[in-house]
């Protein structure tokens, strides 16, 4: 969604439970689902713990998937959490996974193009990063604290550079307000 700003700081929270959690997975579990690597060139050096994905348009369909199980008892909470305090509760949680950077890779330039992104907040929890990291989003380059939340404005430019030499994790999910709910179906 364009917020109007590159980048928008919602504040703190207490990340570490699902920290914890998502660096407990093992590799099976990251590799079990690699839609955003195949469908995304963008996506080739990441890996992605997808809990929530969509797809179709103009009516969403939206499905639960394999890293749900592994997740949703702590990431659902604090998704709760940040909507309940920076949006207008009762829409859909669109899109929710974690995605790991590889050490040493990149994210190339894009804009994110699918049209839920239009209408849809893109908010990243920083789990893990490194002094080496920079997102940058309209050109200016941000580094993004575990701890904090943020959203992103997706229809900016934006690419993530990883020279450092440990793997840089952010939770993302995506929160469709609910004056426009009525394009997406309930969860499956």
């Amino acid at each position: 969604m364009n917020i109007g700003e590159p980048l928008k700081e919602l504040g703190e929270i207490d990340y570490l439970p699902l920290k914890d959690r998502i660096l407990s997975l093992n590799d099976d579990a990251w590799n079990a689902n690699l839609s955003r690597q195949e469908m995304f060139d963008v996506h080739k050096k990441t890996s992605s713990l997808v809990m929530i994905f969509c797809d179709g348009w103009p009516e969403i369909n939206i499905s639960k998937e394999q890293a749900w199980d592994h997740m949703a008892d702590l990431a659902v909470p604090l998704m709760d959490e940040i909507i309940n305090k920076h949006y207008e509760p009762g829409g859909t949680i669109i899109r929710a996974m974690a995605a790991k950077l590889f050490a040493g890779e990149r994210i190339t330039p894009h804009v994110d193009k699918h049209p839920s992104f239009h209408i849809a907040h893109r908010i990243h929890i920083p789990i893990t990063t490194n002094d080496n990291v920079r997102f940058t989003i309209g050109g200016r380059p941000f580094h993004l604290q575990p701890g904090k939340v943020y959203e992103v404005n997706n229809q900016s430019t934006h690419s993530v550079m990883n020279r450092g030499k440990e793997d840089r994790i952010t939770f993302i999910f995506d929160y469709m307000p609910p004056d426009i709910r009525s394009k997406a179906k309930t969860l499956n």
